[in-house]
């Protein structure tokens, strides 16, 4: 039993493989879980846990059959599979509610933390932790960027209209238009039931100082309107 043991075992024999391995996983780790901390900190859903799994993973995937001699091109498939698998994760992470999409830098930085597993994993250390500081600096930095270059701002707007009153899309372009703002193309929606119309849009402004509580004002104000919702959207 002893040398059944031995033999299933015979992996620890070597300990240059079983240090190679501990320190990959760990950085590995490591690296993830600083991507995930910035997300944990933004109140995210996939925070330090999720990031340092999936690194980790990725990375185990690429140790094994790289320590057991598997050629290059064939564990560019392994990495593949891991894409794709991770692929499904961050979709797990993108919500759309309405005209509103949230959760694509969470997909994107857990994309990266299996990027930065499989570079550990083949060795690539400086590449790894390259990636895991240019991605963390992205994710805190990028945002305060943004509030310097042009941007027009989007907001998603629901207007109800009371029952048989049939409102015109030119007349509501102009509306918007007359506010400061542009119907964003092929975002109009609308939907009847019982009688009454609910349309739903992307309004654009190139004003960055845009208070969303005059637009409430303003979408109160116009004809017909029965009850009507406006939020941030991020498309």
């Amino acid at each position: 039993m002893i040398e059944a043991l031995r033999a299933e075992f015979s992996d620890v024999s070597d300990p240059a493989q079983i240090t190679r391995i501990v320190v990959r996983l760990l950085l590995a780790a490591v690296l993830g879980g600083a991507l995930g901390y910035e997300r944990e900190r933004s109140g995210k859903a996939a925070g330090i846990r999720t990031h340092m799994l999936v690194a980790m993973g990725a990375a185990l995937f690429v140790i094994v059959p790289h320590q057991a001699g598997m050629a290059i091109a064939d564990i560019g498939r392994v990495m593949q599979g891991i894409v794709t698998g991770v692929g499904f994760l961050g979709a797990g992470v993108i919500m759309k509610e309405g005209l509103n999409i949230s959760g694509l830098t969470t997909a994107a930085s857990i994309w990266s933390s299996s990027a930065i597993g499989i570079l550990v994993g083949l060795g690539f250390y400086f590449a790894a932790i390259l990636v895991a500081v240019l991605s963390a600096a992205l994710m805190m930095w990028a945002s305060k960027l943004e509030q310097w270059l042009p941007s027009h701002p989007a907001f998603a707007i629901t207007m109800r209209f009371r029952p048989g009153f049939v409102p015109q899309e030119s007349a509501l372009a102009g509306m918007a238009r007359e506010q400061g703002f542009t119907l964003a193309s092929g975002t109009v929606q609308i939907q009847q039931a019982a009688g009454r119309q609910e349309w739903r849009f992307v309004a654009i402004t190139g004003r960055r100082d845009v208070a969303i509580s005059k637009i409430a004002e303003r979408l109160g104000a116009v004809e017909g309107v029965e009850e009507f919702q406006v939020s941030g959207a991020r498309n």
